[in-house]
C-alpha cells in the first residue's frame, strides 16, 4: 500500500511531535473562539445562534437594540397597524427561572457553548423553536409597547387575556383603525419564523398563507353599534381571514406577518453568519406546515362531506316552488271550486335538495333596462307571449323577452292608465297620499313597474296558473311580486294597511257567495283607501257584465263603499270604477240589513297566516290613537315618523318605550347601510334591484336604503312580534311567513337576501339545511346573503355556504357575534334527488 510507510513503528518519534503540535494548535484556536463567542454574543444581541436546548436548559434573553441598531428596511406594517398580539409575543415563558427579572438580559458565557458551530442551527427541531420563543419579547420597540394596552410580561392587556384579542371567535376586529386577528395575528410555528429569521424580504411578509382562504374587502365600522360589531369610524382596506381558526393565524411557512416590530438586520460580517444560521422557508413548505394544511383540508372535507346536495328532480324543473308544487295534496284535494289548487300545500317535509337552473341561464340584465327586456334563457316560456302578445304583455325578440308596458286593460303603456287614474280620482295622488298599494291578478306586474315613476310602492300577486311564468317575468323585471291566489284563507298581509287596491281584469267573482273575495280586500284596505276596478262590467253591456256590475253594486252598497268615479279611458277604450272604504261606522250602524254582517269583536283583522276566509266586516277604528283612524303622513315624510299609535307606554321590541325604540332603529340601521353595507362589504349596488329583509322588525334595512334603485320584501316570522303594520305605516311593505316552509315565489327571484338573527331562531325550530336550501332556490346566482347572527350560527352557515361552493366574501365577529357575507355560484350538484310528492 502506498500509505504503507507512515506505519512503520521506527517513526514513532516524529508522529509524537507532530501530534504535539497539533494539540497545541487546536488549544490556541479554541481558546480564540471562546474570545470570539465572547465578544459577539455583546455585539449582536439579536442572534440566536445557542445551542439545541437539550444540551442547554438555561435560557437567554436577548437585549432590546438601540434604535440606530434596527435596520431601516421595515415591512410596510407601522405600530399602530399592528394587533396587540404581534408586539407582546407569547404570555406563557415556562423555562425562565423565577430570579431572572424582566429586564435582566442575562450573559452569554463562554463554556455554556464551547462546541457550537454554525452548522448546527437548521437541525433544531421544532419544539425546540418553540421553547426560544418567549425570548423574543423584549425585542418590541418602546414606541410600539406604549402603543398596546400592555400590563406585564405576560403577556396580558386591558383587552386581551393570554395574548388572545377581543375577537374571541376569531375572525377579524378593527377597533380605531387596527385589524385584531385571533391570537395575534400569526405566530411563529414550526422554527420558522420572521422575527427570527432577520433577512426576510417584504414580499414574504405579504405573501398569502397556504392553507388559508382570504378575500379582499373593505370593511367600515361605525362607533355606537356595539351590538352589531361597528366600533370604529375610519375606513379601513384589510384582508379578512374566512378560515376562522387559530391554526390559520399559525401558518409554519416562515411569515409572520404583523411581527414587524421583532424583525431585525445585522451588519458587517455577522450577516454572513447569520445568513448561515437563520433557515427561511423559500421555495419549500416544512412538513409541519404540509401536514397541517393537509389535516385542515380533510376536515373542511369532512365538513363538506357533511352536506350532500343533491338537485332536486321535480316536474316543475328550474321552477319548482315547493309549497305550490304538491302534487300528492293538490290530487288529494276534494274540491277545487275556490282555487284551493292554486293555494299553498306545503310538504311534511322541506326538501334539502337544489333548484336547477335553466340552461343558458346568465345573469339577469339591471334595472332599469330589465323593465323593458330580459333574457329569454333565464325565463324561457314563450306561452304567454302567444296568448298576451296582441295585448302588449310581452313578446319573444331574439334572444330577449321584451315588455312594451302594455296590459289587457292599457294596450296603449301602462304610465297612461295610471295618470288616467290619478287624474279621474284626484285624491289618490300617486307618491304623495297614496304610497303602497296591492295589484290583484298583475300579470307582469307592467303597473306596478311603471308605479315605480310615481314614487309608489305595489305589491302584486298573481297565482301560478295558465298564465304561464307570470310572476316569474314581473320579478326577473325587477318588480315586486308573489305567487298567490284569493281562495279560501286571508292574505298574508295585515288589516287596514293598504293606501288603494288596483284590480284590471284580474278575473276574481268578487261578487259571489256574499261578496266574500271583495271582503278580503276590505280587510286588507286602510279607511279611506281606493279600490280601483278596471275590467268589463264597468263599461260593457253585455248581459252577462250588466248582471256582475248590477251584483257589485248591490254589494258595495251594502259594504258601504262610495262609488267615487266612473270615467272612461278613451285611448285604451277602458272604463275605470273607484270606489272609497268608509273612515267610520256610521253607515254600518244604519243599514237596513246587516249583510254582510260584522265580525265578532273577538275577530282579529290582523290574524293572517293560514285564517279561512270569512263573509264579515269588521268595524273602522274610531279612536284617535287606534291604528287606522288616521291616514299617515305624505310621503316620503311617513317613511322616518314615528306612526301617530305607537304610544310610550307601550314597550318597543328592543325594550325601550315604542317611539323611542323605533327611532333608535332607524337610527341604528342608517349608520350600518350608510357606514358597513353601502360601501364595507364589496357589493356592487347597482347590480342589486329585488332585496328581502328575512326577519324585519320596524323595516328600518329598507327605509335605509330608501336612496337607491332597489325595493325590499320586508318578511315579518310568524314566531315574531307582528311589527308588518309598523312597516306598512311608514310607506314600505311585507308579508308573513314561516321559514319552516318554502316562499312563495320562483327561484333565482332575489339578488340579495338580508337576514337579521334569523337563523339562529329558526333552527329551534326546524332543520337548518332545509332553510338554507331554501335560501339558495330563491338567491339568484351571484346574488349575496348578508348574515347577522351568534358566531356559532354563523360558522355553521358558512360551511353550508361552503359546501355549496359560494364564495365567502366577509365573516367578522366580536362578542360572540358575527356578520357574514357570501355570494351564490352557478355550481349545481351532478346527483339528483327525486321528489315524489312534486311528480304530476
Amino acid at each position: 500500500m502506498a500509505l504503507g510507510k507512515y506505519s512503520r513503528v521506527d517513526n514513532r518519534r516524529q508522529n509524537s511531535s507532530y501530534c504535539s503540535t497539533v494539540t497545541i494548535t487546536v488549544f490556541v484556536g479554541l481558546c480564540l473562539v471562546g474570545v470570539w463567542m465572547m465578544t459577539s454574543s455583546s455585539v449582536v444581541p439579536g442572534q440566536s445562534v445557542d445551542a439545541p436546548a437539550q444540551e442547554n436548559k438555561n435560557e437567554v434573553k436577548q437585549q432590546v437594540p438601540d434604535s440606530n441598531e434596527i435596520n431601516p428596511k421595515q415591512p410596510e406594517d407601522s405600530p399602530g397597524d399592528l394587533p396587540g398580539d404581534a408586539t407582546q409575543g407569547d404570555s406563557s415563558t415556562p423555562e425562565e427561572k423565577p430570579e431572572e427579572k424582566p429586564n435582566e438580559i442575562p450573559e452569554e458565557k463562554p463554556d455554556e457553548k464551547p462546541e457550537e458551530k454554525p452548522e448546527e442551527k437548521p437541525e433544531e427541531k421544532p419544539e425546540e423553536k418553540q421553547e426560544e420563543q418567549p425570548e423574543e419579547k423584549p425585542e418590541e420597540k418602546p414606541e410600539e409597547k406604549s402603543n398596546e394596552d400592555t400590563k406585564s410580561e405576560d403577556g396580558s392587556t386591558t383587552e386581551t387575556q393570554n395574548g388572545g384579542t377581543n375577537a374571541e371567535d376569531g375572525d377579524t376586529k378593527i377597533n380605531n383603525g387596527e385589524t385584531n386577528t385571533k391570537d395575534g395575528g400569526t405566530k411563529p410555528d414550526d422554527g420558522e419564523s420572521n422575527a427570527a429569521g432577520q433577512g426576510d424580504s417584504e414580499e414574504n411578509s405579504t405573501e398569502k398563507k397556504p392553507g388559508t382562504d382570504e378575500t379582499e374587502t373593505k370593511l367600515v365600522e361605525n362607533t355606537g353599534e356595539g351590538e352589531d360589531g361597528e366600533t370604529g369610524n375610519d375606513k379601513i382596506d384589510e384582508k379578512v381571514d374566512q378560515k376562522d381558526s387559530k391554526e390559520a393565524d399559525k401558518s409554519s411557512d416562515g411569515q409572520t406577518n404583523n411581527q414587524s416590530s421583532g424583525e431585525l438586520l445585522p451588519s458587517g460580517a455577522q450577516s454572513e453568519l447569520l445568513n448561515e444560521t437563520t433557515t427561511q422557508s423559500g421555495s419549500w413548505s416544512t412538513q409541519a406546515a404540509e401536514s397541517k394544511n393537509e389535516k385542515e383540508t380533510q376536515k373542511s372535507s369532512n365538513q363538506q362531506g357533511g352536506y350532500n346536495w343533491k338537485l332536486c328532480n321535480v316536474t316543475a324543473g328550474p321552477d319548482y316552488i315547493p309549497c305550490l308544487d304538491n302534487w300528492q295534496k293538490i290530487r288529494s284535494l276534494h274540491s277545487t271550486k275556490h282555487y284551493e289548487h292554486r293555494e299553498r300545500h306545503c310538504p311534511e317535509e322541506p326538501p334539502t335538495c337544489l333548484v336547477p337552473l335553466p340552461e343558458g341561464y346568465k345573469r339577469p340584465i339591471e334595472w332599469p333596462t330589465s323593465r323593458e327586456k330580459i333574457w329569454y334563457h333565464n325565463v324561457p316560456h314563450t306561452k304567454l307571449a302567444q296568448i298576451k302578445g296582441h295585448q302588449n304583455w310581452v313578446k319573444v325578440t331574439g334572444e330577449f323577452l321584451t315588455f312594451p308596458g302594455g296590459g289587457t286593460q292599457f294596450k296603449h303603456g301602462a304610465l297612461h292608465y295610471i295618470d288616467f287614474i290619478n287624474e279621474s280620482v284626484p285624491d289618490i295622488a300617486w307618491g304623495k297620499q297614496t304610497r303602497v298599494i296591492l295589484d290583484v291578478g298583475c300579470g307582469v306586474a307592467s303597473f306596478g313597474g311603471y308605479l315605480f315613476d310615481r314614487d309608489v310602492l305595489t305589491m302584486s300577486f298573481a297565482p301560478k296558473d295558465e298564465h304561464e311564468a307570470q310572476v316569474q317575468f314581473a320579478l326577473e323585471r325587477g318588480i315586486p311580486a308573489i305567487s298567490a291566489v284569493m281562495g279560501t284563507k286571508r292574505l298574508p298581509y295585515p288589516g287596514r294597511v293598504f293606501d288603494a287596491v288596483h284590480c284590471a281584469r284580474c278575473r276574481v267573482p268578487w261578487h259571489i257567495e256574499g261578496g266574500k273575495l271583495l271582503l278580503e280586500l276590505n280587510r286588507v284596505l286602510r279607511p279611506g283607501g281606493f279600490f280601483v276596478w278596471s275590467a268589463t262590467p264597468v263599461y260593457q253591456k253585455l248581459a252577462e257584465d250588466a248582471e256582475i256590475w248590477q251584483a257589485m253594486t248591490k254589494l258595495t252598497k251594502a259594504m258601504c263603499w262610495e262609488l267615487v268615479s266612473i270615467n272612461k279611458d278613451t285611448i285604451n277604450g277602458v272604463g275605470v270604477a273607484t270606489y272609497r272604504k268608509p273612515t267610520s261606522n256610521d253607515c254600518y250602524e244604519q243599514r237596513s240589513k246587516q249583510e254582510p254582517p260584522l265580525c265578532e269583536a273577538s275577530d282579529d283583522p290582523n290574524a293572517a297566516w293560514n285564517v279561512p276566509l270569512q263573509a264579515c266586516m269588521h268595524k273602522v277604528p274610531v279612536d284617535s290613537l287606534e291604528r287606522g283612524s288616521q291616514w299617515p303622513e305624505q310621503w316620503p315624510a311617513r317613511l322616518g315618523k314615528t306612526p301617530y299609535w305607537m304610544l310610550s307606554s307601550q314597550v318597543g321590541v328592543y325594550g325601550k318605550p315604542a317611539p323611542e325604540d323605533f327611532t333608535a332603529d332607524y337610527e341604528h340601521w342608517k349608520r350600518v347601510v350608510s357606514n358597513s353595507y353601502l360601501n364595507g362589504i364589496g357589493i356592487n349596488w347597482s347590480s342589486v334591484r329585488n332585496a328581502m329583509d328575512m326577519r324585519s322588525v320596524y323595516g328600518g334595512f329598507a327605509a335605509a336604503l330608501k336612496e337607491l334603485n332597489v325595493w325590499v320584501m320586508n318578511v315579518i316570522t310568524v314566531d315574531s312580534p307582528d311589527t308588518l303594520p309598523i312597516i306598512y305605516e311608514r310607506g314600505l311593505f311585507g308579508i308573513y311567513h314561516d321559514w319552516c316552509e318554502s316562499f312563495s315565489t320562483y327561484p333565482r327571484s332575489y339578488d340579495l337576501l338580508h337576514a337579521d338573527h334569523l337563523f339562529s331562531k329558526v333552527k329551534k325550530r326546524c332543520s337548518m339545511v332545509a332553510v338554507f336550501a331554501e335560501v339558495d332556490r330563491i338567491l339568484r346566482p351571484e346574488g349575496k346573503l348578508i348574515v347577522r347572527d351568534n358566531v356559532e350560527t354563523m360558522n355553521e352557515l358558512e360551511n353550508m355556504a361552503r359546501s355549496m361552493q359560494w364564495e365567502v366574501r366577509m365573516t367578522y365577529s366580536k362578542d360572540k357575534e358575527g356578520l357574514l357575507c357570501v355570494q351564490k355560484s352557478m355550481w349545481r350538484p351532478r346527483e339528483s334527488e327525486t321528489l315524489t310528492y312534486a311528480i304530476a
